[in-house]
C-alpha cells in the first residue's frame, strides 16, 4: 500500500493498519560489546532502568552506545496508566537511601556526559519522591561535576510547589514532565488523579521557581486515538507554557491488557508534526516512530542549546 499523505486529522481505517510496519522494526542487541556491559553494570549495582521497565524499542541502540535512562524510587508505580508497562501497585519498600550513590557510581563508570533520570510515581511517600530526586542530582554532580542532568519527573500531586523547590535548588539542567496525550484522552489514559492542565502548570512553574535558566521538556505519545490536529493543539499548549523541548513518538501496546494501538503513524506524519512544532517556536522537536522522551536526550538538549531545532527519526 502506498503510504498516505500526512493527514491533519483522523486515523487509518482498521483494515489498512499494518500489524507492524517496516519503519517500526529495530535491531536485536549484539552478542557482545557495550550493551552487555551496561546490562551487567545496572544489574550489579541493583539499579532499574526505564529502558527495561517500559520495554523501550531503542534499548539495543542506547545500551549499545553505553548509555541508559535510570529509573529511581523502585520498580512499582502507584499509578496505572493504560499505556505504560511499568509494574503498578503498592510499593513494598521505602526509597533506598543508597540508590543515589549507586546511580552516580554507574554514571561515572559509563563515563556519561548527560545523565537522564526518571522514576515511578510514589504517591505513598509524603514528598512524592522529590527529596530522593534531589539526592540523586547532588550525588551525580559530586561524582561527575561536568555532567549535565535531566530529570523526567512525575506530577508530585498535591505537593507540586514544595517538590519543585526541592528539586530545582539542585540545578538540574533539564526538567521534564510528559504530558503524554491530548486533552480529550488524558483522563482516560492517565486516570483521574492526573491532570492535563496540572501537567502544563508544573512545567510552567518550573521556569518560575528556578533561579537559573532551566530547560523544560515534555513528550507526546501518538497512536492512542488522538488526531494530528489534537497533537498540534497539545504542542501549542506546551509552547504557551514555556516548554523548550518536545518529543513525539509512536505508542506501542506493551501487553493485551493495555490500551490498543489506534493507528501506526507514518513517518511522513511525524515529519509534518515536527514542522508544526518548529513553527510554534520550540528550541528542539524530536519527532519519529521510535522517538521516546529520553531517546538521544543529549542531542535533544544540544539542539535546543544551539538552535539546531527540529529533528525527525
Amino acid at each position: 500500500m502506498t503510504p498516505p499523505a500526512p493527514p491533519t486529522s483522523g486515523s487509518l481505517p482498521v483494515a489498512e493498519r499494518p500489524r507492524r510496519p517496516e519503519w517500526m522494526k529495530v535491531r536485536a542487541p549484539s552478542a557482545d560489546g557495550a550493551y552487555y556491559d551496561v546490562k551487567k553494570l545496572v544489574e550489579g549495582l541493583s539499579l532499574n532502568t526505564i529502558c527495561e521497565e517500559a520495554r523501550c524499542p531503542n534499548i539495543a541502540e542506547c545500551w549499545g552506545k553505553g548509555t541508559a535512562t535510570f529509573q529511581i524510587l523502585g520498580d512499582t508505580c502507584t499509578r496505572a496508566c493504560r499505556y505504560c508497562y511499568v509494574n503498578s501497585g503498592k510499593p513494598e519498600h521505602a526509597p533506598d537511601p543508597l540508590e543515589p550513590l549507586r546511580l552516580a557510581q554507574a554514571a561515572a563508570q559509563m563515563k556519561l556526559k548527560h545523565v537522564v533520570v526518571t522514576s515511578v510515581d510514589r504517591d505513598d511517600v509524603p514528598d512524592k519522591g522529590a527529596g530522593h530526586y534531589a539526592a540523586v542530582v547532588r550525588a551525580l554532580k559530586a561524582k561527575l561535576p561536568d555532567c549535565t542532568v535531566e530529570l523526567l519527573t512525575p506530577d508530585f500531586l498535591d505537593v507540586e510547589e514544595a517538590a519543585l523547590a526541592t528539586i530545582l535548588e539542585t540545578h538540574p539542567e533539564v526538567f521534564s514532565h510528559n504530558i503524554e496525550t491530548v486533552r480529550r484522552l488524558h483522563a482516560k489514559m492517565r486516570g483521574s488523579r492526573a491532570s492535563y492542565d496540572g501537567a502544563l502548570d508544573l512545567l510552567a512553574r518550573a521556569k518560575e521557581v528556578a533561579d537559573y535558566p532551566v530547560l523544560t521538556k515534555s513528550g507526546i505519545i501518538a497512536g492512542l486515538g488522538e488526531t494530528n490536529d489534537e497533537i498540534v493543539e497539545t504542542l501549542a499548549d506546551l509552547r504557551a507554557h514555556g516548554v523548550d523541548v518536545v518529543t513525539i513518538g509512536q505508542y506501542l501496546q506493551p501487553s493485551p491488557k493495555h490500551a490498543t494501538i489506534d493507528r501506526w503513524v507514518h513517518p511522513d506524519e511525524f515529519r509534518w508534526l515536527r514542522e508544526q512544532g518548529e513553527a510554534l517556536g520550540f528550541g528542539s522537536v524530536f519527532s519519529g516512530p521510535l522517538v521516546r522522551s529520553s531517546y538521544r536526550a543529549d542531542e535533544q538538549k544540544h539542539a535546543a542549546d544551539t538552535g539546531r531545532g527540529a529533528v525527525s527519526y
